[in-house]
């Protein structure tokens, strides 16, 4: 998921990819809405177990299946890939269990809030300097936060959870030498004892609600791999082809139809409190984003120079 920066001014029509991926992204509560009749546990399971063969085909196809052998005979690359399996489990998890429960809204800002914890991760745990204008966008979201401490406790823990598990995540593929899909297919991997016993376990029980319970429901659940893995590769080709200070624009269209969905189509309420914290968000928002937008504009003028 963290494939090289693309040298400064670099683009060579990375943006239809880009939008693709986090288009995907924002709309696919609605691929899983279809299936909130199964257990939130064996969506997860499905979803890992389905991935995994289509990384494979898409890695043969891409000439990186080298990638992924060398990367499994590497013990430390190993280690870091299971920490970020088990933290892209718990985040897909969450993200299925609030859609189940009808808090996309809580989804959505927890993926707002993703990048201003991945500047903040980023001068904890890597000693980045945060520009004056980083530290205002956090300090705001944290206002934010705050905030739904007070009215919406009770969904707070999904937005924290989402964003603080994605941005480890994020962090521990920075530092691990792998690709983006080689590193997803080796988490998937690494995952597949656990998601095949619980496949196991839930076929066993019978339900009749999941995986051979209806047709319908078995090829939904087979085409979770599909809506794992596809956007994903769109994301690291954007990546290669588009400097990742624009892409970083871009990322915000994912939690916006996610936002627009939760009122339009999911018609969950807004509560005041949340309102004023999106606001809040939506301010750092914007602050991160012109900071960012700053930064490209100083490097391309410099490229030219």
């Amino acid at each position: 998921m963290n494939d090289p920066k693309a040298p400064p001014g670099r683009n060579q029509g990375g943006l239809p990819y880009a939008l693709a991926a986090y288009g995907i992204w924002g709309f696919v509560p609605l691929f899983f809405k279809l299936l909130e009749t199964v257990p939130p546990v064996e969506v997860l399971s499905q979803r890992i177990i389905w991935s995994l063969p289509l990384c494979v085909v898409i890695m043969l196809a891409r000439h990186q299946i080298y990638d992924f052998l060398a990367a499994l005979r590497n013990m430390r690359v190993l280690k870091l890939l299971l920490a970020s399996a088990l933290l892209i489990a718990l985040n897909w998890l969450v993200y299925i269990y609030a859609i189940f429960t009808d808090h996309v809204l809580a989804a959505s800002l927890g993926y707002y809030l993703n990048p201003l914890v991945n500047v903040m991760l980023g001068m904890l745990v890597l000693g980045e300097r945060l520009s004056r204008l980083q530290m205002l966008a956090v300090a705001i979201a944290g206002v934010g936060v705050a905030i739904l401490l007070g009215g919406a406790l009770d969904t707070l823990w999904i937005s924290l959870t989402l964003a603080f598990s994605f941005g480890l995540y994020g962090l521990i593929r920075k530092i691990a030498p792998v690709g983006s899909l080689p590193g997803l297919a080796i988490e998937t991997t690494l995952l597949l004892p656990l998601a095949a016993a619980a496949a196991l376990y839930f076929i066993w029980i019978g339900d009749g609600a999941g995986f051979g319970s209806d047709t319908g429901i078995s090829w939904l659940l087979a085409a979770g791999g599909v809506v794992t893995a596809v956007p994903l590769l769109l994301f690291a080709t954007a990546a290669r082809r588009m400097s990742y200070a624009t892409l970083g624009f871009v990322q915000f269209l994912a939690p916006t139809i996610q936002f627009l969905l939760s009122l339009f189509a999911f018609g969950e309420p807004l509560k005041p409190v949340q309102f004023l914290c999106f606001l809040l968000i939506w301010t750092s928002v914007a602050v991160f984003s012109f900071d960012i937008w700053r930064k490209l504009r100083a490097e391309r003028a410099m490229g030219a120079a």
